[in-house]
């Protein structure tokens, strides 16, 4: 059995960003990640202002990420909609992107970092990987994202009676895509569910949906359920003009509202497996960046004995935005109330951005 001091499951925005803490600390770690060359993960990737500053300390600089900010937020109910400026600029950026900026970073401060390596279950402090071997830490860092891992997975009963399926499509670059989106982030509601946009550093639109399994499988799957929403929404069906019809690509049983109070000595939490935002605030980027920061700072001050205390103030400070996000995630899903949101969003300019505050971390 192999040992190292500091043992990160997961090479996301989570897990590389403490690798490149505990790189620049001059602390011995191994990360882990499965995959052998950086893909473009399911996400919304957009990057609120608070992010941006997080990923500033870590030398990621905004502009190596998208030369065009998001300044707005567009809210549609059907063909009712709403908009506001963001507090902030913000940024929307692919995942194969991001993520290889921050392994290269982390690289390059010294971390540890084997590839193409996949851990199918966790015991304790120990990970068992596909070739029946095991690593043993002192300290393990469970950032394995929305993917569980057998052995420390998130409750079942977070996933609810109805669990939500996340969804991904992308939109072609395009003059008239660029027109109809512009420096926008928008929120498409819909019964049971919601589509959210942005366009990424390529011009390309991240189209991301979250909808509940009983939706999805009335409507017979996928592709009929864009069709389904695009016939209820002349914005919607504009913006899917620039899809190629490829399968979306999903994930499934995503735990939304769900937070890790507690933890056992040695283990830490980060990112969807301290916190489950749901998606529509977008921030999801932020709690994998800023658990890795406090989960890092928490071990280099106390060690593996640190691990209860930072997931309790980790779970305090996400409260709050977790909590705020549910509530509307939960009123936007009806079809009554997203309609008297929107209206409500135009009576009351300041309402889309001080839920945009709400829902920071």
């Amino acid at each position: 059995m192999r040992r190292t001091p500091a043992l990160i499951v997961g090479g996301g925005p989570a897990g590389a960003a403490l690798a490149l803490r505990l790189a620049q600390a001059g602390r011995p770690h191994l990360l882990l990640e499965r995959s052998r060359e950086t893909g473009d993960a399911l996400c919304g990737g957009f990057l609120s202002w608070r992010t941006l500053a997080m990923l500033e300390r870590l030398g990621i600089a905004a502009e190596a990420l998208n030369p065009v900010a998001v300044t707005q937020v567009r809210l549609f109910a059907g063909n009712r909609q709403a908009q506001a400026a963001l507090p902030r600029p913000a940024l929307a950026v692919s995942r194969r992107h991001l993520d290889t900026l921050l392994m290269q970073a982390a690289l390059a401060a010294g971390a540890a970092v084997e590839r193409g390596v996949t851990v199918r279950a966790i015991d304790g402090l120990t990970a068992r990987l596909g070739d029946g071997t095991e690593i043993a830490g002192d300290a393990l860092f469970l950032a394995s994202g929305k993917h569980d891992v057998r052995g420390a997975s998130r409750p079942a009963e977070a996933r609810g009676a109805d669990p939500t399926i996340g969804l991904r499509v992308r939109l072609q670059p395009a003059p008239a895509l660029q027109r109809s989106v512009g420096p926008s982030v928008e929120l498409h509601l819909f019964d049971r569910g919601y589509a959210g946009l942005v366009l990424q550093e390529d011009g390309g639109g991240n189209l991301c949906l979250a909808v509940h399994r009983s939706r999805l499988t009335e409507a017979g799957g996928p592709a009929a359920l864009l069709r389904a929403w695009a016939a209820e929404s002349g914005p919607l069906a504009e913006r899917l003009a620039h899809w190629t019809g490829e399968m979306p690509d999903a994930i499934a049983n995503v735990p939304y509202g769900w937070r890790a109070t507690g933890t056992e000595p040695g283990l830490f939490r980060l990112g969807d497996q301290a916190a489950v935002i749901p998606s529509l605030a977008g921030e999801g980027m932020a709690i994998a960046v800023a658990s890795a920061g406090a989960a890092a700072a928490a071990y280099l001050q106390g060690g593996p004995d640190a691990a209860p205390g930072y997931q309790r103030r980790f779970a305090q400070v996400a409260r709050r935005p977790v909590g705020v996000a549910r509530l509307v995630w939960q009123m936007a899903e009806r079809p009554a109330a997203a309609r008297l949101g929107v209206r409500i969003a135009q009576a009351v300019p300041g309402m889309l951005p001080l839920l945009a505050r709400l829902t920071r971390i």
